[in-house]
């Protein structure tokens, strides 16, 4: 009786280690008065979705004098080596 129940939380585990994998989104933010424009790349928490993407990078880059221009992709952490060079400074930075 206790062998199945045990698979049974080791089963929920599991899924819920899967649903919670790392999201990465790589997005395109300017400041204005000088313009400045930067394109990044944050960890995201939650859905990996593009909205949701943009729902919890606007109050960080806002919090930094920066607007979300547009959220380009989300993805896992497969995809971070190939956008390190291209975010630089912004790499993680929000």
């Amino acid at each position: 009786m206790t062998r199945p129940i045990l698979l049974s939380i080791g089963f929920v585990l599991a899924l819920s280690g899967a649903a919670q994998a790392a999201c990465y989104a790589d997005y395109k933010a300017k400041q204005d008065k000088p313009l400045r424009l930067h394109y990044g790349v944050a960890e995201i928490t939650g859905r990996c979705t593009e909205d949701a993407a943009e729902r919890a990078l606007r109050p960080r880059l806002d919090a930094a004098g920066w607007t979300l221009l547009n959220v380009v992709s989300v993805f896992d952490e497969d995809g971070l080596k190939e956008r390190k060079a291209s975010a630089g400074n912004f790499y993680l930075r929000y």
